[in-house]
């Protein structure tokens, strides 16, 4: 499934076989298996790696394990936790919430942002407000489905968030539904609520 939305760096070569839910289950332990790879322009402090050219903005928590690759930047007052990879140049606002996620190549989230239990492509543009959410508090089964193939697949999750396509471009306080899949160059308009799989 994964190869249809998102093109794949050679440093993760596990996401192009794996479902895209079963990537954020073990991405904890991917990225402390990647951690022991890195080089010297790393530097790594109790389970979080950065690289020497990427900007930490002040007052910024990053709770292990993390991986910040180069050129990226990561605004003041953001929390990134429970296991986050940016790619290079991938840019994280002020007061953005990243959480167990994967942000590939030069894709931004503006500021304000909630990214839980996702995956983002190259180049996604995600503006102000926009909340990729990734449990349903108001469901009795919290269970999150996908829809793929004109077939609803149960991922097994109880938080699983999105697989935001290359290309996609997010509008401010737009909200994406736990399980949301968004093909490559996608535009999602402001405020606009993704549902994909409603309650009958």
């Amino acid at each position: 499934m994964t190869h249809q939305f998102i093109t794949y760096p050679t440093l993760f070569p596990y996401l192009s076989e794996a479902e895209p839910w079963h990537v954020v289950a073990n991405l904890c332990q991917l990225l402390n298996d990647l951690m022991e790879t890195l080089g010297d322009d790393f530097t790594i402090t109790d389970g979080v790696a950065i690289h020497k050219t990427a900007v930490i903005a002040h007052d910024v928590t990053i709770k292990a394990p993390a991986i910040i690759c180069g050129n990226c930047f990561v605004g003041a007052h953001s929390y990134l936790r429970n296991g986050v990879y940016l790619a290079p140049r991938a840019r994280v606002g002020i007061s953005c919430e990243v959480k167990t996620s994967v942000m590939l190549e030069d894709s931004a989230v503006a500021h304000f942002n909630f990214v839980g239990d996702s995956i983002i492509g190259h180049d996604v543009n995600i503006e102000a407000g926009a909340i990729l959410a990734n449990h349903y508090n108001e469901r009795d089964d919290d269970t999150v489905f996908v829809h793929f193939g004109g077939k609803r697949i149960s991922t097994g999750m109880h938080k699983f968030g999105a697989l935001v396509g290359d290309g996609c471009r997010i509008g401010a306080n737009a909200v994406l539904s736990p399980g949301t899949l968004l093909m490559p160059d996608t535009i999602v308009g402001r405020l606009q609520l993704i549902e994909q799989d409603p309650l009958p």
